[in-house]
């Protein structure tokens, strides 16, 4: 398993319900700041931030209780590095400031491929547009 992998499980295992109800109630500013991410480099990663942000909402609204509690711990993990100001690379760094957040978010897409997979068919969403195959 890679280190990035390792992080993200491990990050995820910290969310509780009270972070989960937290994170939730910031997706309005999260889903806000998200769209100002300018990353030529990584020009998925928003599209994949507003999906997991959507996932998350889906949960906690009860719109999809079909997701595993893993898939949503990880998609919540993902949207609070994400919005972190200080992290394992500064995002001030020209070309790579954005690189840890790309991994990480890439990690919860593969680690829980199936589900959301599924969780994007179940809301007639484009996971080809977030997925992480070219």
């Amino acid at each position: 398993m890679s280190e990035i992998a390792k992080f993200v499980r491990h990050g995820a295992t910290q969310i509780t319900p009270r972070i989960l109800a937290g994170v939730h109630k910031k997706l309005p500013l999260l889903k806000m700041e998200f769209t100002q991410i300018n990353a030529p480099k990584y020009p998925h990663l928003v599209d994949q931030l507003e999906f997991l942000a959507d996932v998350l909402e889906d949960f906690a609204e009860g719109a999809d209780l079909d997701l595993p509690l893993t898939a949503v711990a990880g998609a919540a993990f993902a949207l609070i590095y994400a919005h972190r100001q200080v992290d394992l690379i500064p995002d001030s760094t020209p070309e790579f400031g954005l690189a840890d957040e790309s991994g990480i978010v890439r990690a919860v897409l593969i680690e829980h491929e199936k589900a959301l997979a599924a969780y994007a068919s179940r809301h007639h969403l484009n996971w080809s547009k977030v997925t992480v195959k070219p």
